[in-house]
């Protein structure tokens, strides 16, 4: 009995698995029919809607198609405004300069020469032709007015000053090279030459760099102190002491030439100015061994005519009060 009655339970356990899963595929036919029955009873109200749906959702095209990702164009036209600034640079009328007894040409913008006073005046002066836009400068040189020029351009002039960070110091950009590292005096040469071209001797490579021959002197010139005296003559500051600071890196220059200058300098600066002349005598106090015995030293003065030595007096004494005062305060004094 045990036997037939598990056979007669197995089987109905068999058949309850196929049963339920045809009641359950019956009952899922079942769903869909009446799916598609509402969807047949809806069909008429709703079909014409949703046929015409499927364009919803070609909705997303709006998404690739909207007004603000066809705004570049608009960005595009932004910088339009910008343009006429650009148009209102670029037509500044250029100037012809002519330079030197030879009459050497430059041409410049109008707008570049009216940062200094002195062509800002003499393009609404009399001595500038507004037919031909030329300004004459007979009594210029025209290696001095080349650098004056660059400068207004530029903001520097040639040789640039560089900084050497490994050293944390300026330097001309061209001594750098050749000397290795920047010397903040003249390198002076102990020659007793009485020639007053060569009297002091010249160090390799550095002096004829840092010269300029002027045809009104008739002899060479610190380049650096005839752009000082220049930019003191066209109102530019910021150039004169561009100028000044570089002259103190130059390296090599003779006596002769120092004295020119310096010479030069007091002619060319009015008395009010005296920063350039103070750096001559500071020079020749400092290498004062060396210009005692130079025989330039000695014809220049002998010649005289300048107050340069007379102020190189004064200074010598103001320096020696000096020196005995800082003696005195060391020792103290006896009654």
């Amino acid at each position: 009995m045990f036997k037939r009655s598990f056979r007669s339970q197995d089987p109905v356990r068999v058949e309850k698995a196929p049963r339920s899963k045809k009641q359950g595929s019956v009952r899922d036919q079942s769903k869909l029919s009446k799916l598609q029955r509402s969807l047949h009873e809806q069909a008429p109200a709703v079909t014409p809607s949703s046929r015409a749906t499927p364009p919803t959702r070609a909705a997303p095209p709006s998404r690739s198609t909207p007004p603000s990702r066809a705004t570049p164009p608009s960005r595009s036209a932004v910088p339009t405004p910008v343009a006429p600034p650009v148009n209102n640079a670029a037509p500044s009328p250029i100037v012809t300069l002519t330079v030197g007894a030879d009459g050497r040409l430059f041409a410049a913008h109008e707008d570049v020469l009216r940062q200094s006073p002195f062509f800002d005046a003499a393009c609404r002066g009399g001595f500038f032709d507004a037919q031909n836009r030329r300004i004459s400068l007979p009594e210029e040189e025209p290696e001095v007015f080349s650098a004056i020029l660059e400068y207004l351009y530029k903001g520097d002039y040639y040789p640039r000053l560089v900084h050497n960070r490994h050293r944390n110091s300026w330097e001309l950009e061209d001594q750098a090279a050749k000397n290795g590292s920047p010397h903040h005096s003249p390198n002076l040469n102990h020659n007793h030459n009485h020639n007053h071209d060569t009297g002091g001797g010249r160090a390799t490579g550095t002096a004829s760099d840092a010269t300029v021959f002027l045809a009104s002197v008739g002899a060479h010139i610190l380049r650096d102190t005839v752009i000082y005296c220049a930019a003191d003559r066209y109102g530019l500051d910021e150039l004169k002491r561009l100028a000044l600071r570089k002259q103190g890196l130059q390296a090599g220059i003779d006596v002769a030439t120092i004295l020119r200058s310096a010479q030069y300098a007091y002619a060319n600066t009015p008395d009010s100015d005296s920063r350039l002349r103070a750096h001559y005598l500071a020079l020749i106090i400092r290498c004062r061994k060396t210009f005692k015995r130079s025989g330039t030293m000695q014809a220049e003065m002998e010649a005289g005519g300048s107050k340069l030595f007379f102020d190189l007096f004064v200074a010598m004494c103001n320096h020696l009060d000096d020196v005995i005062d800082v003696s005195n305060a060391r020792t103290p004094r006896t009654v």
